[in-house]
């Protein structure tokens, strides 16, 4: 870290530097200090930019432009809003030839600029970078769309929901979750339920509809996303993300009201994957300090919850029907009922029930013929023949 960002961000004697920062357009120390996001805690990035923010006038305010060059969503506020403070013509046809022919920082700076200054000459723009690969950028096309009540895009997304394709599906999904129209929960969730990229899915639901609402509107539902989460926990989601979804708050809720099995195949699945995520340091170990102690908490609230109790409900989840059988099998132990599931309709719930039978030493020669007759899938028939 230079000396010039260690006065930035220090907690004194830091207005010449944000002064020199801002009049003198210092690009390589605005460059630097987006660069040390990740490093830096998120109240001295705040203190920073309020620092900036205090010092922009009307002299210097254009010198922003040349910041847009490198994006970060602590910065984007203080450039856009003061931006948009001074915005005339001249300054909105800037942005616009940076959003057209700009990098991607420029172009997610100027997508969040027409979210105030609602410039119909944008539009293309807008459409066209809605599905950005870089995120920030479609985030910020699909909530500015949003903000124009933009429903052709918004019926679009949805209608992408149906695709075959699981990542044009996802896709629509993180439009839909920062359009943030709530009337597209229903339609997610079915999309979430016909998807190989189902925890992926249910990542993006809590930023449409938090996780009580969510349960106290679609309960079922609400607890089918909560276990994809859980699954998705430290493989697929950041564990930041308990933060964002108040998961301490929903285990404690499920905690003291484990009305029913579906409740209760949750509970135990994140018992088991909180206990993983404390005992093996390659989860932990790049962590602050906060998240690795609301982890714990939420271990020790889970813990609480009798595990025995809950495993009396696992046999009433083991049916084809249930969106919780994969889980229910992944703790199963009555072998009369997991055999049952060898003669389901459903061949990805044969295979799933051959290798738990397989782990439990009782995928014998029978079991197996009895998998083999309703499997058509070659690629699934293959595998049961190797187990």
């Amino acid at each position: 870290m230079s000396e010039q960002l260690k006065q930035l961000t220090g907690k004194n004697n830091y207005e010449p530097i944000v002064l020199h920062l801002v009049n003198d357009c210092d690009i390589e120390l605005f460059k630097e200090l987006v660069e040390k996001d990740e490093f830096l805690f998120d109240f001295v990035k705040r203190n920073v930019s309020e620092r900036i923010s205090k010092v922009i006038n009307e002299n210097n305010y254009k010198n922003l432009l040349e910041f847009m060059k490198f994006y970060s969503p602590y910065y984007e506020d203080v450039i856009v809003e003061n931006l948009v403070k001074y915005a005339d013509e001249d300054l909105t046809d800037i942005i616009l030839e940076k959003f057209e022919n700009g990098n991607y920082a420029e172009k997610t700076y100027a997508a969040k600029y027409f979210s105030y200054i609602k410039d119909p000459v944008c539009y293309d723009c807008l459409r066209a970078n809605s599905y950005s690969e870089n995120e920030y950028l479609a985030q910020n096309c699909a909530s500015t769309l949003a903000s124009w009540q933009d429903i052709e895009s918004y019926n679009e997304a949805l209608s992408k929901l149906k695709s075959n394709d699981d990542f044009e599906k996802l896709s629509a999904v993180k439009f839909l979750s920062a359009y943030g129209n709530k009337d597209a929960i229903e339609p997610i969730l079915n999309a979430m339920k016909n998807s190989t990229m189902a925890e992926n899915i249910a990542a993006e639901i809590p930023y449409i509809m938090n996780l009580f609402e969510l349960l106290d509107k679609y309960y079922e539902d609400g607890l089918l996303v909560i276990n994809y989460i859980v699954n998705g926990l430290g493989e697929i989601l950041p564990l930041s993300v308990i933060f964002d979804f108040e998961l301490f708050d929903v285990f404690e809720r499920l905690v003291n009201n484990p009305n029913d099995s579906k409740c209760a195949i949750v509970l135990l699945n994140a018992i088991d994957k909180f206990e993983t995520l404390t005992e093996n340091d390659e989860y932990l170990f790049d962590e602050n300090k906060d998240t690795k102690n609301e982890i714990n908490d939420i271990k020790k609230i889970l813990k609480s919850a009798d595990k025995k109790d809950l495993e009396k409900f696992i046999n009433s989840e083991l049916n084809e029907n249930s969106p919780f059988v994969y889980t229910a099998l992944d703790f199963a132990k009555d072998e009369f009922v997991i055999r049952e599931l060898l003669k389901s309709n459903n061949q990805t719930v044969i295979l799933k029930t051959a290798e738990v039978l397989k782990k439990l030493g009782n995928f014998d020669e029978t079991a197996r013929t009895v998998a083999l007759l309703k499997v058509t899938d070659l690629n699934i028939k293959s595998i049961i023949r190797a187990l």
